[in-house]
């Protein structure tokens, strides 16, 4: 699963990457958590846009936000059939911009945790996919979740998943809302190329969602 990540960056080498139309005040964010409101990528009309959504999935048709503890994460593998899921990843995909993502491997008893990034450095973004509720009260949530794939060799030895990270080629293909086949979708969650990964053993407060600061990321020496 993912159930931590950061996203450090400025605001024009956001706009720059993603090639968006609008702009958003980021600040540094060195430990995301679900149940956060995180930026994500969008596709409206023929432009991309980025906007807050709630970190946890709430379906349309849910009785209350509750089932957002339950949807951080989709898997790859069953995305298209799920109840949860499969409505919105024919009609509502969206990238999910970071830095790095963590995980833990228990080691001696304590848990290690350990921050994922790119080789090459920079943003990546993952699969993600986006929903609109709105309660009985009238309030309207737009929330989203990141679908994960078995772990590449590179994490695996700290965890048996990881979020899709998609090729940038692929992002235009991810986000437009005419591609609706599962079988044209389904090859783009894949492992990302472990040569290309990057695994680095970090602070153990990263475990505390209240630490949010350089220390979460900063590499652990050797």
């Amino acid at each position: 699963m993912c159930g931590r990540f950061n996203l450090i960056t400025d605001a024009q080498a956001f706009i720059d990457f993603f090639e968006l139309s609008n702009s958003l005040a980021l600040s540094p964010r060195y430990n995301i958590a679900p149940s956060q409101n995180i930026a994500a990528v969008r596709r409206v009309g023929d432009h991309r846009e980025a906007s807050l959504l709630h970190w946890g999935l709430i379906p349309h048709w849910a009785k209350d936000r509750k089932i957002a503890y339950k949807t951080i994460n989709a898997r790859a593998e069953t995305v298209a059939e799920k109840p949860a899921f499969r409505s919105a990843f024919r009609y509502r995909r969206c990238l999910i911009p970071a830095s790095g993502f963590f995980e833990w491997k228990l080691i001696g008893g304590s848990r290690q945790p350990y921050n994922i990034t790119l080789k090459s450095g920079g943003l990546m973004a993952f699969a993600g996919l986006w929903e609109s509720w709105t309660s009985h009260a009238g309030e309207r949530i737009d929330s989203c979740t990141i679908i994960v794939a078995e772990a590449n060799d590179a994490v695996r030895p700290v965890h048996d998943r990881m979020p899709v990270i998609l090729d940038p080629a692929n992002y235009g293909i991810w986000l437009d809302p005419a591609l609706q086949s599962p079988e044209l979708l389904q090859p783009l969650l894949k492992p990302f190329p472990a040569a290309l990964t990057l695994v680095q053993p970090v602070d153990r407060s990263v475990g505390n969602p209240a630490n949010d600061g350089p220390i979460c990321v900063a590499p652990l020496p050797r």
